[in-house]
């Protein structure tokens, strides 16, 4: 059998051997695909999983209980708005401990957490549209709800708090990695090729940026900038970009030594050509290392972020949000209501730290 002579195909093998960087790798996608399908896999697939049921809040995994809704009007929505922003539900519902039908009402008892008996409430049968008895609605309007990972202070579901936080989590790592490497490249491809006074300009820009604390400097820009979604993506993208400067301007400016590109100069290439075509695609390797731990340090600040209240607003969910509302409860005998996100979290930044180090090593020559 032939051995690939190919740079990138001996690393894809190198790689493909390496288990913990394949089996994040897989995990990875498969958090991918639960953000993409967040809201068909959800429970609770309202808008930002926030349905409400105080009586009900703070219960451990596995609780159910019988759930009444009551149907309200709402304008139709685009099935493809559905799928990826959530239902604009208006429906209320009510958790119930049981119920009593009567010849043109249903009376409920209002499920409580405690031993005392619940408001009884009774509800006419106009309320509950194509129904034309009460025996209908219980079969129609009446279901019994799982909250496979309990439900937080508020009442909602935390499995589906969950699978939508993921997409905060997800998309911070991959804007703010773009951000940083269009910036980063760009600048270090600059200073590295061109040096003298263009590269001390660019260095003391790199230097004083990089004075300053990550964390202390996003909080500045998110307070510039506003607190808000789409501020984290531009504040974590913009203080990361650093590292990836310094190290483009060190492979730049060993590359550009290189007879390859003597001889593209020779050719009468202009420097824009010689740089793209030839400079940066040798040049990526350590780049794409690092990105996979900016991904990482991303996430992470956008935890951080969430937690200080400066991040991903109410009733947006964001993992690090979830910890935020729930980090006094590992105290008050529920600690799962701030482990899981914690874990969630700890689970998706070793991920991509272990992709990194597969990658770092299946990129090292000298292996």
């Amino acid at each position: 059998m032939k051995k690939s002579t190919s740079l990138s195909k001996i690393a894809l093998q190198k790689f493909k051997k390496n288990f913990w960087g394949v089996f994040s790798f897989g995990y990875l996608i498969l958090c991918v695909l639960l953000a993409i399908f967040a809201y068909a896999l959800a429970p609770d697939n309202s808008q930002n999983a926030n349905q409400m049921h105080l009586s009900i809040h703070s219960k451990n995994p596995g609780f159910s209980v019988k759930m009444l809704s009551i149907p309200a009007a709402v304008e139709d929505q685009n099935p493809f708005s559905v799928f990826f922003f959530g239902k604009k539900n208006a429906d209320s519902e009510i958790p119930i401990s049981n119920f009593t039908l009567k010849n043109n009402s249903i009376e409920i008892t209002e499920y409580t957490s405690d031993a005392a008996e619940g408001l009884q409430k009774d509800y006419k049968l106009a309320l509950f549209p194509d129904v034309t008895s009460a025996s209908e609605i219980s079969k129609k309007y009446i279901s019994e709800k799982t909250f496979l990972l309990g439900t937080d202070k508020y009442g909602r579901d935390l499995l589906s708090r969950m699978l939508i936080g993921i997409r905060i989590s997800l998309a911070i790592g991959f804007v703010a990695v773009f951000i940083s490497l269009i910036i980063g490249v760009t600048m270090g491809a600059i200073a590295g090729y061109y040096g003298g006074k263009v590269d001390a300009a660019i260095m003391w820009l790199i230097n004083v940026t990089w004075s300053i604390p990550t964390l202390l400097l996003v909080i500045a820009i998110t307070l510039a900038l506003g607190k808000g979604f789409w501020q984290v993506f531009i504040a974590v993208g913009l203080t990361m970009w650093v590292e990836v400067a310094r190290v483009v301007r060190g492979q730049v400016m060993g590359v550009k030594q290189m007879q390859y590109v003597t001889a593209a100069r020779a050719l009468g290439f202009n420097d824009f050509r010689i740089i793209v075509k030839h400079i940066l695609p040798n040049s990526m390797a350590p780049v794409i290392i690092i990105s996979a731990a900016n991904f990482a340090g991303a996430i992470l600040i956008e935890s951080g972020l969430s937690f200080l209240g400066i991040g991903a607003q109410p009733p947006m969910p964001s993992w690090g949000g979830i910890i935020k509302d729930h980090y006094a409860y590992i105290i008050l005998g529920k600690p799962f209501l701030a482990l899981i996100p914690g874990l969630a979290i700890m689970s998706l930044v070793t991920a991509f730290m272990l992709i990194g180090n597969a990658l770092r090593d299946a990129m090292d020559v000298r292996n």
